[in-house]
């Protein structure tokens, strides 16, 4: 389970890369390079990371889901997910 810290800061910069998302689009067409360096660090899309939804893991996450592939399979495996089943063969 990642710290709250860690998850508030993710949410933060999600909230941010929203808010500045037609700024930074404009900026780059016109080619203000000195207009987008003046714009917050975290307002890029590019310093955000995919993480767990509901633990906050980092890694091995499942985009289709939204979660962690640890959590993804202890959902599947209680049926939590809708048209996941284990597989057999």
């Amino acid at each position: 389970m990642a710290k709250e810290s860690m998850k508030a800061r993710e949410r933060k910069r999600a909230k941010m890369v929203a808010k500045y998302a037609a700024k930074r689009k404009a900026l780059k067409e016109a080619g203000d390079w000195e207009g987008l360096q003046k714009l917050p660090p975290n307002s890029a899309a590019v310093r955000m990371h995919n993480r767990c939804q509901i633990t906050g893991r980092p890694r091995g996450y499942m985009r289709q889901f939204g979660v962690s592939r640890v959590l993804f399979r202890k959902l599947a495996l209680a049926g939590r997910i809708p048209g996941v089943k284990k597989a057999s063969w």
